[in-house]
């Protein structure tokens, strides 16, 4: 009894290898099929399985924790409207909600059924972030999501395998990109078809009648895993604040972490109101980059799912940025929710100090750039052209090792090459290169911001829809390692002239955009960093003499 009960458990085991697997592959389907560059070069989507009650049984390795988890949530509301009894083959539903989905406009999630022998075994759900979806385009300046963009409620996209002409017309009509949004749409779909494939040979393989039984395997193995690491906590609540530049006001993160013996419970009492612009957080996607900031600390080898996360609650009060209700702007809602994680840490490092990061650039610095007629009109000198392309400043020192350069913590997407984005866009990066003295100093320091000049073709005139923070508030280094460097954003002129860290603004024919990326905090007394490590980075061009001797006492 006792062998039937262990080889159970080894199948079981082996079914959960095969379904990240089968998972993975959904994700590389959609990379490899995506019009957008967001997700064929950075990698900006989500994809994961899920029950018939709406639960999350495991996600691709691929994929953004701010897509993940906010996605979670979503397919719950696909089957409040779309019951798992009435979808057939061939189905496939669709919303950018930002309340139903992850969180803005530019997310397009896709829910799909997976079927063996006529009869409906699991939900196939991703989502993608598209390079423009109408509206004023991505940036802060809407004053209400229906500024934003082309709001889709969750309707089929296809049903049973018949695309829904009416919504593709609708689609194509109201974006910049038609053909790559609508090119993306097939991919997210085709997605979908891929795992649901999958899995049925996978079930066909191991004599699955339902995925249920392996369902329960992987919650109950999550959730004790889960409590276990919770248990070995020190009990009681502990505080912490981040600033974030804002826009039309500095914002206040404010957090209450209570561990539990059972759970962990965050309280944002006390955080700043909600913007007239578009910086606000729908509550899904706070509780998105909350749990990811707490399981990185306490649970990081634990397996994302329904039941891993199941743990972790917030309390988000109403009519603070954190809970922003219909129809509040929305679009660049990952400006202040990337900065949660490291709220969260704040909270931890007073729990369990060897595990913390210090804080990093955490907000992408991520430029949208506009140009063509829609710019300047009939003095237009290139064609028209929407693109937005992914970058990010240095994360926060660990423990033991400095920090990364130029590495997109929380949200892990990957850096996109200039190539690809001078390829469909008529751009230029002129500079893109690692930005000396950025790293906060200390015994382990901060990664490395960048420093990016982009122009247009022949120089001539463009605009950037500016949505950048870190700049009046950089990151904070902990137990005595310094700050990293601040941003800035401003055209390359002799003057240095400064842009507004948010809203779109128009760099004038001749001038190039400018952008020094934040570099993360420091670990430590600065004075106890090894000597060779400082003259490595000085001998690197990293940091200057100036910085060795007068910050870190060491002569090179």
């Amino acid at each position: 009894m006792k062998e039937t009960g262990a080889l159970a458990t080894i199948q079981r085991q082996i079914q959960w290898n095969r379904l990240i697997a089968v998972v993975e592959e959904q994700a590389q389907t959609m990379i490899r099929t995506a019009f957008s560059t967001t997700v064929r070069e950075a990698g900006d989507l989500s994809a994961g399985i899920f029950d018939l009650q709406g639960r999350m049984l495991a996600q691709a390795v691929t994929g953004t924790p701010g897509h993940v988890n906010s996605m979670m949530e979503s397919v719950g509301h696909f089957l409040a409207k779309f019951p798992a009894e009435g979808m057939q083959p061939g189905d496939h539903y669709i919303t950018n909600d930002p309340w139903l989905g992850t969180g803005h406009l530019h997310d397009l999630t896709v829910v799909t059924p997976a079927f063996r022998n006529g009869r409906i075994v699991g939900l196939f759900a991703n989502t993608a972030h598209i390079i423009d979806i109408g509206g004023l385009g991505m940036g802060p300046e809407g004053r209400s999501v229906f500024e934003e963009g082309l709001y889709i409620p969750i309707v089929k996209c296809f049903d049973r395998g018949r695309p829904n002409e009416t919504f593709f017309d609708f689609l194509r009509a109201g974006s910049r990109t038609p053909v790559e949004l609508e090119g993306d749409v097939y991919s997210l779909c085709a997605c979908n078809d891929a795992g649901a494939k999958r899995l049925v040979e996978m079930m066909d393989e191991f004599g699955m009648e339902s995925i249920d039984p392996l369902a329960e395997y992987i919650f109950e193995s999550s959730l004790h895993a889960t409590l276990e690491e919770i248990r070995k906590l020190p009990k009681g609540t502990y505080g912490g604040q981040i600033k974030s530049d804002g826009y039309e006001f500095e914002v206040t993160l404010q957090a209450s972490m209570t561990i539990e013996q059972d759970r962990i419970v965050v309280d944002y009492a006390g955080t700043s109101g909600l913007s007239t612009r578009g910086i606000n957080v729908p509550p899904a996607y706070c509780r998105a980059y909350s749990c990811f900031g707490i399981k990185c600390v306490v649970a990081p080898e634990i397996p994302n799912n329904w039941a891993s996360l199941s743990p972790f609650h917030m309390v988000i009060p109403e009519g603070c940025i954190l809970n922003a209700p219909r129809p509040y702007p929305v679009s660049v809602r990952h400006v202040v929710g990337q900065l949660l994680p490291d709220l969260m840490m704040g909270c931890l490092h007073q729990a369990v100090p060897e595990r913390v990061n210090a804080e990093g650039s955490s907000a992408l610095w991520n430029p949208p750039l506009r140009g063509g007629s829609q710019v300047s009109g009939q003095n237009a000198e290139t064609e028209d052209f929407e693109i937005i392309t992914f970058n990010s400043g240095g994360t926060g020192a660990r423990p033991t090792k400095d920090g990364l350069d130029g590495i997109a913590f929380p949200s892990g997407v990957r850096t996109m090459p200039v190539e690809a984005t001078e390829n469909v866009a008529p751009v230029i990066f002129w500079k893109k290169e690692l930005r000396p003295d950025s790293a906060g100093a200390g015994r382990t320091r901060g990664g490395f911001g960048q420093v990016m000049e982009i122009g247009a073709k022949g120089d001539a005139e463009f605009a950037v829809n500016a949505i950048f923070d870190r700049v009046a508030n950089p990151p904070k280094g902990r137990e005595g390692g310094g700050e990293g460097a601040g941003g800035w954003v401003g055209l390359n002129d002799a003057n240095g002239t400064p842009l507004r860290t948010k809203g779109f603004q128009v760099i004038p024919k001749g001038r190039r955009l400018l952008l020094k990326l934040p570099g993360g905090g420091g670990m430590g007394d600065p004075k106890a960093r090894d000597p060779a490590l400082v003259r490595r980075d000085v001998a690197d061009g990293l940091i200057t003499r100036q910085a060795a001797r007068e910050i870190y006492g060491v002569e090179v």
